[in-house]
């Protein structure tokens, strides 16, 4: 029995006993053929699905009279059109390409962002050399960054490798590496964050610490302090898991938000004036999050040899990196 909410795109489902011990996955793919398995699994792992008021696992086996809520994710459009937008290659081979994902771009096509995308771009500079194993909206996808964090991010061109660098990620076998400016200065040279992360109660836009019983998945962040500045610091962080927004809530949670997150942090920009003191110059130095993917190491997925691809700081935290330094002079 299917139940409509007020949300026009959540509804509940009734588990009836001829589907007790059925997995979540699967009970919803015959509730909702529209969507595709795979799609279902990403919005259970998202946190769009509640079994009795708590988040499910994909393989989670159902009892009878259990009530399931999912909040409907939109169905996958056809693949991104080619879009001509400049990319900067940092690797390239038969097997995989490596970009340095600029700020302020989607990965892949999304509600509200349809174009604009790294998808697009990929889909006109290697087009059907890209893998098609994470769907059609994200061909050669294998992770991704939040819109605003710049940095390195791997694409696939074979469907096997897609497999073999996605199992290398999941194996917890791909060591990445940020940058990351925040607000605030630790104490301690470096520091391990070690603290369950769920999806915010109130905001599901958000992720937040969740130590309720089933609420939080375990997740670890390694951070080591590069440079101090006045009230403010330079991190070297490495997440040793791949939660939602990671590195953001561990970040604030411990007292050091990254600067100019406006999810976490508090604060949108950061002007000249608020690094150097009161002044008559206002000029805006950064307006999207101080976060930068600096480097990925992993094993390439034909050869099985260690790589390390590296993404240079973009401009805008290069220049804030100068004033800082300058302000400590």
């Amino acid at each position: 029995m299917i139940l409509p909410l007020s949300s026009d795109t959540a509804v509940e489902v009734v588990v009836d006993e001829a589907a007790a011990g059925t997995r979540l996955d699967t009970f919803l793919a015959s509730h909702f053929p529209e969507f595709s398995r795979v799609h279902l699994r990403r919005a259970i792992t998202a946190g769009g699905v509640e079994v009795d008021g708590r988040g499910g696992k994909p393989a989670y086996r159902l009892k009878a009279n259990q009530r399931v809520r999912i909040v409907l994710p939109e169905i996958p459009r056809e693949a991104p059109a080619p879009e001509n937008i400049p990319i900067c290659v940092l690797y390239e081979d038969d097997h995989l390409v490596a970009v340095n994902k600029p700020p302020g771009m989607v990965v892949h096509p999304a509600r509200g962002h349809w174009k604009g995308t790294l998808a697009g771009a990929l889909q006109y500079h290697f087009g059907p050399t890209l893998s098609g194993s994470g769907g059609p909206t994200r061909p050669g996808i294998v992770h991704r960054l939040d819109r605003d964090t710049s940095g390195v991010i791997l694409v696939a061109r074979t469907d096997q490798a897609h497999s073999r660098l996605a199992a290398q990620f999941a194996e917890r076998s791909v060591q990445k590496e940020y940058l990351a400016i925040v607000a605030g200065v630790p104490e301690r040279d470096r520091d391990e964050i070690d603290r369950p992360i769920g999806v915010h109660p109130h905001t599901r836009e958000k992720m937040a610490i969740r130590t309720e019983p089933g609420a939080g998945r375990p997740a670890q962040t390694f951070f080591e302090v590069l440079e101090r500045f006045r009230g403010f610091a330079l991190l070297r962080v490495l997440p040793k898991t791949g939660r939602t927004h990671q590195i953001r809530v561990h970040l604030c949670h411990a007292g050091f938000p990254v600067l100019c997150d406006r999810q976490y942090g508090g604060r949108a920009q950061i002007t000249r004036d608020a690094v150097r003191g009161p002044s008559d110059d206002a000029a805006v130095l950064l307006d999207r999050h101080a976060l930068h993917a600096h480097r990925i190491s992993f094993r390439h997925p034909a050869t099985g040899e260690p790589m390390t691809v590296e993404a240079p700081l973009p401009d805008d935290l290069n220049t804030l990196l100068t004033e800082l330094r300058a302000d400590c002079q």
